[in-house]
């Protein structure tokens, strides 16, 4: 491990805009049981990929991080509350018709989740919610991914990155969620997201898009194709994406993180070991504790090294929250 560099003196703020949702989190043993009941353990904690990421950020210690986000009347306070007292500066705008998101994550024995996902006020964040003065003081700008899988959010995201680059402030984009970048397009993802300086696809997302189908190899008598193929065909599509965004870090669960500038693949990070109880909001863990290293002047591959640190708290406890 190499050593963190210094930090320098006033980074500035994060600011975070994307998305607060409700989490309803069901870990079960035993698989699903159709028509009947299954045991679990259900919790109901506050949620989101924009919000967990903010707040991890702070939990890393950035020094000031902000969050933009929408949410419902019905649980507005709370979600307020939470957010400060992790930390985060929220400005939540209360939406007058529907109600906070909710997402309900189902997390089997191996800790890996499967969402249900109503988005509620979150993706009703819209241009009329931005202010100029939302950037006074901040040096970096992260766009959660959700915010561009519906037409009012992803003018927002539009919006608020066009403003960052002219006042010369860095931005960052997670894409989120594989499922929605698939009915979206790849290629009107990239387009909408062009500007930002970071991308933090996992490796579903780097391979689409990358317009890559996957590594070569067949299911069926042959058995699903090598691990080894599919770390490569993802290197391979971390490298093509680094020449349309000045740097990519593709988290990859349990094998770590790929960094990749300018075309090629630069540095490959060790995940930290961990006993997994549930992976909900392992990748936010990663960007919050990324960007705060990053802001606190530290290199792409030794940032890579601190958001898979934080990834391994994330995956030892329910929630996504540090």
């Amino acid at each position: 491990m190499t050593a963190a560099p210094a930090a320098p003196a006033g980074p500035g703020a994060l600011l975070v805009v994307g998305d607060v949702v409700t989490d309803v989190v069901a870990v079960h043993a035993e698989p699903l049981a159709p028509g009947t009941d299954t045991p679990a353990r259900i919790r109901t904690l506050p949620g989101g990929a924009g919000a967990n990421a903010a707040c991890w950020a702070a939990h890393a210690g950035a020094p000031e991080v902000r969050l933009l986000a929408r949410v419902g009347a019905d649980s507005a306070g709370w979600h307020e509350r939470a957010l400060l007292d992790a930390g985060v500066r929220p400005r939540l705008v209360v939406d007058p018709a529907e109600p906070t998101g909710t997402v309900v994550a189902l997390v089997g024995a191996d800790a890996e989740r499967t969402f249900l996902t109503d988005s509620g006020a979150s993706l009703r964040l819209s241009p009329a919610d931005w202010e100029p003065g939302l950037l006074d003081g901040v040096a970096h700008l992260h766009l959660s991914g959700y915010l561009f899988f519906a037409d009012a959010s992803r003018e927002l995201a539009l919006v608020a990155l066009r403003a960052a680059r002219a006042r010369n402030v860095t931005v960052s984009v997670d894409p989120a969620s594989a499922g929605f970048l698939a009915a979206l397009g790849p290629q009107r993802f990239l387009a909408a997201a062009a500007g930002a300086g970071v991308l933090l696809p996992n490796e579903d997302e780097a391979l689409l898009l990358a317009g890559s189908p996957g590594p070569a190899g067949a299911t069926g008598a042959a058995g699903p194709p090598e691990r080894t193929d599919r770390a490569a065909a993802v290197a391979r599509a971390a490298a093509e994406l680094s020449r349309r965004v000045p740097l990519v870090v593709v988290t990859r669960g349990g094998a770590g993180a790929l960094v990749a500038e300018d075309g090629r693949v630069t540095a490959e990070v060790a995940a930290e070991s961990a006993e997994a109880v549930d992976s909900t909001g392992a990748g936010d863990a990663f960007t919050g504790a990324f960007l705060a290293a990053r802001l606190a002047g530290a290199g792409s591959a030794w940032a890579a090294g601190a958001g898979c640190r934080a990834a391994a708290l994330a995956v030892a406890r329910l929630g996504g929250r540090p």
